[in-house]
C-alpha cells in the first residue's frame, strides 16, 4: 500500500512545488524582453517576455505575458476560440477594443477578453505604456487565435466604454477578513467567476499597509497568480518565506498555505488572479455537511469466472433499469477488482470477492421501498443467482465528486 500510494502522490506533484519559492519569485525584467512587430497584425512594435506560463500550475492557467507597447502601436484586432485573456495596462492610457468598439482606459486598469469576443489595444499615445496579459485556457495548456487583420489605428472612439473593464482604484478597497484576514488590509473584487467561461474564479485588488500582512488560508479549489504593482515585502508559503517587490510575479498552488507582509515604507499592492480547479465541474459540496446528502449501498459479490460475463451483462440489461424506475434513485457503480497481478503490485488487500455493486439513493427510506418493489423481485435473483457468495454494507454519503 505504502509504495501505491508513493507512485499516486508522484503522479500528481505540481511543478511549481518542486521549485524552491525562491525560484517562482519571477521579476519583470526589461532587459529579458524581446522586441516583437505586428504583433496580431498590429501596428508598430512591442517588447515581450514570459513570466508565468502553462506547466507552473496544475489548472488551466496558460500564461502571464508583459512587456511594454511602445507610441503608436499594439496588439491587433483578434479572438480565441479556447482561450480567455485580460489585459493590464499599469502605466499612461490606451485605446481597447472589445467586438469592435473601442474606449480609451486610463491606467492602472484592466480589461477582460472573453472567449470568443474580438480584441485589441492600441497606444495611440507618444509614450510607451507597461502592459501584462494573463491567460486560462479551456483545455490545459492548448491556445489558439484568428487574426482579423485590423491594426485599429484611428479607430472611432466611444465616450463610455461599453465592454467590461476596471481599474485599480485605492480609494474603493475595503476591509474583508474573509478573504484576507489582517489588520488594515484591504481588497477589492474587481471581476468574479460569473464574467467568464473558462476556470477564471477572481480578479482581485489587494493592498497591505506599511508593518501589516495579510494571510490566507489554504487554497481551496483554487490557485493563484499574483503580481506586484507596488511596495515590497515578504510572501510564506507553506512556511518558506522569500522577499518581493514591485514588478515580481509568483504563484501559489491547490492546497498551499500563503501570506503577504508588508516590511516597507509604503502600501504593498497586488492583483490577485485566481483560477479554479474546475469552475465547470465545480463541487457540489464545498464544506462537511452536518446531515448526509445520500445513502449508498455496496454490495460485493463473489463471481466465478464463468459467469463473469453474463454478471456485468446482467448489470446493464436488468438492474440498471430497474433501478432508474424508483423514486429517490441517484445513481450507481459496477465495480470488477484488479486483475491478481495489479492488485500484488499495489498492495491491494486480499479478497475473495472480485465484483462490487454501489447504489445510491436520495434517503434510506428510498432505498427500503426498492427493496420492497416489483422490480427488486427480478433484480436481485438476477444478480445472486451468479455468484457463490455476497454481501452488503450501507453509508451515509457525507460528500462526493461526481465529474462523469
Amino acid at each position: 500500500m505504502k509504495q501505491f500510494l508513493l507512485l499516486l502522490v508522484a503522479s500528481f506533484v505540481v511543478q511549481a512545488t518542486a521549485q524552491s519559492l525562491k525560484d517562482r519569485i519571477i521579476p519583470n525584467d526589461p532587459t529579458k524582453y524581446r522586441e516583437l512587430s505586428a504583433v496580431h497584425a498590429g501596428a508598430g512594435k512591442m517588447g515581450f517576455t514570459q513570466l508565468i506560463g502553462r506547466n507552473d500550475l496544475s489548472t488551466n492557467f496558460l500564461y502571464l505575458h508583459t512587456g511594454v507597447i511602445n507610441a503608436k502601436s499594439g496588439i491587433g484586432h483578434h479572438f480565441h476560440h479556447s482561450i480567455e485573456e485580460m489585459y493590464v495596462i499599469l502605466n499612461g492610457e490606451a485605446e481597447f477594443t472589445i467586438n469592435g468598439r473601442t474606449a480609451k482606459i486610463k491606467a492602472p486598469a484592466i480589461v477582460p477578453c472573453k472567449m470568443g469576443d474580438s480584441h485589441a489595444i492600441y497606444n495611440a499615445s507618444n509614450e510607451p505604456i507597461r502592459w501584462l496579459n494573463f491567460a486560462v485556457s479551456q483545455k490545459k495548456g492548448v491556445g489558439d487565435a484568428f487574426d482579423l487583420g485590423d491594426a485599429r489605428v484611428g479607430a472611432v472612439l466611444e465616450p463610455v466604454p461599453s465592454f467590461v473593464s476596471a481599474r485599480l482604484e485605492q480609494d474603493k478597497l475595503k476591509a474583508n477578513t474573509q478573504i484576507y484576514s489582517g489588520e488594515g488590509v484591504l481588497y477589492r473584487r474587481l471581476i468574479g467567476s460569473e464574467v467568464f467561461r473558462t476556470d477564471w474564479d477572481h480578479v482581485d485588488h489587494l493592498l497591505i499597509p506599511a508593518g501589516k500582512s495579510a494571510a490566507r488560508t489554504a487554497l481551496e479549489g483554487t490557485e493563484a497568480v499574483y503580481y506586484v504593482v507596488n511596495g515590497a515585502g515578504t510572501v510564506t508559503i507553506n512556511g518558506e518565506t522569500v522577499n518581493i517587490k514591485a514588478d515580481d510575479a509568483f504563484s501559489g498552488a491547490l492546497g498551499e498555505k500563503l501570506s503577504i507582509a508588508n516590511n516597507g515604507e509604503k502600501n504593498l499592492e497586488l492583483i490577485v488572479i485566481g483560477i479554479s480547479a474546475s469552475k465547470q465541474k465545480n463541487l457540489s459540496i464545498t464544506k462537511p455537511l452536518a446531515t448526509p446528502k445520500a445513502v449508498l449501498l455496496q454490495m460485493d459479490f463473489v463471481v466465478p469466472k464463468e459467469n463473469a460475463e453474463a454478471f456485468e451483462k446482467m448489470y446493464y440489461s436488468i438492474y440498471v433499469p430497474a433501478m432508474t424506475v424508483q423514486k429517490g434513485y441517484v445513481g450507481s457503480k459496477l465495480l470488477r477488482l484488479f486483475p491478481e497481478n495489479l492488485a500484488k503490485e499495489i498492495q491491494a488487500e486480499p479478497t475473495t470477492h472480485n465484483y462490487a455493486i454501489q447504489i445510491s439513493f436520495a434517503t434510506e427510506q428510498d432505498r427500503r421501498n426498492w427493496v420492497k418493489s416489483a422490480e427488486h423481485q427480478i433484480a436481485w435473483p438476477a444478480a445472486s443467482k451468479l455468484a457463490t457468495a455476497f454481501k452488503w454494507r450501507g453509508y451515509d454519503v457525507m460528500g462526493d465528486d461526481n465529474q462523469n
